[in-house]
């Protein structure tokens, strides 16, 4: 096999253990850019993403950050920043922003998902308290809105300035990205 084709699927390890371990496992890994971390309840989690999950994950960061830019809503990209709750929960999602005023947890938190994990994930930023979390999954964008303690399915974003975006033209545009990321923010771009 081409090495190309190795780095297109996620590679996942999940291992139970402590926040100790969790945090030394975290240290091990320090210089290891392009590799995420997750701790939450006991389990230890290492995604290498593959090549298609950072397209993906580039793309709707882009068509995010420019709908924030071109609406002219304050935001602070966070990229996969570390958010962490200490002793508790770690998580780095794909994407990250805080809208309207800098936090110390982003209000957004984007997740792109090939391997497993979905809305599973969703604990981990109960436990962290962001107020939004978005997943794409096999084309389909679904979106979570944190209530009265626990997630509940939106239609739209509740967060200021992003309730005005457009929902299908932006899954339209990161489907049209597979195949030509240029046009897909030009489409965008016009559109919005």
């Amino acid at each position: 096999m081409p090495p190309l084709l190795d780095k297109i699927t996620d590679q996942r390890i999940i291992h139970h253990g402590t926040w100790e371990q969790f945090k030394l496992i975290q240290k091990g890994f320090d210089s290891s850019s392009g590799v995420r971390l997750f701790y939450y309840d006991g389990m230890i989690e290492i995604l290498m993403p593959g090549r298609e999950h950072e397209i993906f994950a580039s793309i709707i960061g882009y068509l995010v950050t420019t709908f924030l830019t071109e609406k002219g809503i304050f935001f602070q990209p966070t990229r996969s920043m570390t958010q962490e709750k200490e002793g508790v929960v770690s998580a780095q999602a794909d994407e990250s922003y805080c809208i309207v005023s800098v936090k110390p947890i982003p209000d957004l938190s984007i997740e792109v998902v090939f391997t497993s994990g979905g809305t599973s994930k969703l604990q981990r930023y109960q436990a962290l308290g962001v107020p939004e979390v978005w997943f794409w999954e096999d084309g389909s964008l679904k979106l979570y809105h944190l209530q009265d303690g626990s997630y509940d399915p939106v239609d739209c974003s509740q967060l200021p300035g992003l309730s005005e975006l457009d929902l299908d033209l932006l899954r339209r545009c990161i489907l049209i990205a597979e195949t030509d990321a240029g046009e897909a923010i030009r489409a965008f771009r016009r559109e919005i």
